[in-house]
C-alpha cells in the first residue's frame, strides 16, 4: 500500500484521535482510511466540492477555515 505525508490542522488532529480514543478506529490508519474513502465517496456522490454542512461538520471550527481543503 503506497504511504502519503500530510499535515493537519491541530484541530482535526484532535478530532481523529478523539476518534480512535472512543474506540471508532483500532488505530490511525484505519481512521484514515476509512475517513478519506467516505470524504471521496461524497465528493463523488455530490458532483464535485462537499460542503460541511453536507457532512454534519458545522459548529466543529471548520467554518471559515483558511485550509485549502474540506472534509
Amino acid at each position: 500500500m503506497p504511504k502519503v505525508e500530510i499535515n493537519l490542522p491541530e484541530h482535526l488532529e484532535m478530532r481523529i484521535t478523539r476518534l480512535i480514543d472512543r474506540g471508532e478506529f483500532v488505530n490511525r490508519e484505519e481512521a484514515f482510511e476509512a475517513l478519506i474513502s467516505a470524504g471521496i465517496r461524497a465528493y463523488e456522490s455530490g458532483g464535485g466540492r462537499v460542503q460541511e454542512q453536507e457532512v454534519g461538520l458545522e459548529g466543529e471550527g471548520m467554518m471559515d477555515h483558511d485550509d485549502e481543503y474540506v472534509f
